[in-house]
């Protein structure tokens, strides 16, 4: 939507005061153009994982590992993968309520994109008893960037340039081919 494409440039370029008014915008845009509680799910719904990311957090699992997803995006994008993945935590950005009608009532933001990921993983490490160094992260986005240098090991899958950069690894692989167990050669 052209609409959220411009949001998305304006939000690139520093002319929102904060991520939270950006979102304000998204929301507006959404109420705007009469989103459902029907078509956004069925939005969330038709998103596809990698190949192969089921079978990584599997094998997480199996070694006893805790797993976290702290998402810039919709929470019932976050909620969907949490249950299909068995993560252990989740945290996102934007969650829609709904009325009776199924259209958008209310929201809430959770500042979990850019330096709010880092707050939610510091709160995850705290109840776990971790230090940073016994952590690892996989992203792809420059919003993941200040988490990626707060842990010890950090992988780009598909990473945006700035995120390569501070990452310990990155996993670059063709569209359309990408296969997430390729993550494993560095959790372990």
């Amino acid at each position: 939507m052209k609409e959220e494409h411009e949001t998305q440039e304006k939000w690139t370029s520093g002319k929102y005061a904060g991520y939270v008014e950006w979102m304000e915008d998204t929301i507006r845009i959404h109420k705007k153009y009469g989103l459902t509680r029907q078509f956004f799910m069925n939005v969330i719904n038709s998103i596809e994982y990698h190949k192969g990311v089921r079978e990584v957090f599997a094998e997480l699992r199996k070694r006893g590992i805790r797993t976290a997803l702290v998402s810039g995006g919709f929470k019932a994008n976050a909620d969907r993968a949490q249950v299909d993945l068995k993560i252990d935590h989740s945290f996102a950005a934007c969650e829609y309520f709904f009325d009776d009608k199924g259209h958008i009532a209310h929201w809430n933001f959770l500042p979990s994109d850019y330096e709010g990921k880092v707050d939610f993983m510091t709160l995850i490490m705290r109840q776990h008893g971790l230090l940073p160094e016994e952590c690892a992260f996989v992203g792809d986005g420059k919003n993941d960037v200040f988490l990626a240098k707060e842990v010890g090991v950090s992988i780009a899958f598909n990473g945006a340039e700035e995120l390569q950069r501070v990452s310990t690894h990155s996993i670059n692989q063709e569209s359309g081919k990408e296969d997430f167990r390729e993550v494993l050669k560095y959790l372990v």
